[in-house]
């Protein structure tokens, strides 16, 4: 499949889940750590550790220190914010 194929879909993947939705937005212009994702989101911190999880295997975002065991940063990869980018596009 090509790859704006399968950026739509990530699109589709990320568009059925209010969670990941808002986690991504959240994420769209900054670093944060959870904490910081939850109170902006509105998402519970277990829901966002979650979701964080599951976003990092589809490479849409990345830790940037690993190794902290607490107060780890996220932010979006490449593909993360064309998947943001499209989503609002679409309208989604």
């Amino acid at each position: 499949m090509n790859s704006n194929g399968e950026l739509l879909k990530k699109c589709s993947y990320v568009a059925i889940s209010s969670y990941r939705r808002k986690v991504l937005e959240t994420l769209k212009n900054d670093v944060k750590i959870p904490t910081k994702i939850s109170e902006e989101s509105g998402v519970g911190i277990k829901h966002v550790s979650n979701v964080l999880t599951d976003l990092k295997e589809h490479n849409l975002i990345v830790c940037i220190n690993e190794d902290a065991h607490k107060g780890r940063l996220y932010r979006l990869t490449d593909e993360g914010k064309n998947v943001v980018s499209m989503i609002g596009e679409m309208g989604w």
